[in-house]
């Protein structure tokens, strides 16, 4: 197998594990329509390393295992971060590096959260919108500068 290959799963797996160590961990406050899932500040990684991509996936798919709300959260919630990651790759200003979580998530898990906990989707947009806002804008943009100056 291929160096650069071993180097990208083991970033990829690294990724996955910070993810949902953080997240369980973290879980009074990382789950249901209310939530601040902190781990979500690394969806802005990908900008930096696409080994984040399937990292993230992964790491959210294993904490969603761990106390989502059934299969359709394991499956969609995951889906969904997955397309967030990938379409953060292709943002071309660091500041933008934010928009693609919040919006797939508030729309996409705030969705299909509001229909199984039986609450109106415009509360399930709103909280994961604003949650996923506060993960991504005011804890992820600051890791995200961080970690391009420590890398000068």
């Amino acid at each position: 197998m291929d160096k650069e290959y071993i180097r990208f799963l083991s970033r990829a797996g690294l990724y996955a594990a910070i993810y949902a160590v953080l997240t369980v961990v973290l879980a009074p406050i990382s789950y249901g329509i209310m939530q601040i899932r902190v781990a979500e500040a690394l969806t802005v990684l990908p900008l930096l390393d696409r080994a984040a991509i399937p990292g993230l996936f992964i790491g959210c798919l294993i904490a969603n295992v761990v106390g989502g709300v059934g299969f359709i959260d394991i499956g969609l919630g995951s889906i969904f971060t997955l397309i967030a990651a990938y379409l953060t790759s292709k943002v071309k200003k660091d500041w933008q590096a934010p928009i693609p979580p919040v919006i797939i998530n508030a729309l996409g898990v705030g969705t299909y959260l509001s229909i199984l906990l039986k609450t109106p989707v415009y509360w399930g947009i709103f909280w994961v919108g604003l949650g996923e806002s506060i993960a991504c804008f005011g804890l992820g943009l600051p890791l995200l500068y961080f970690i391009k100056r420590i890398k000068k």
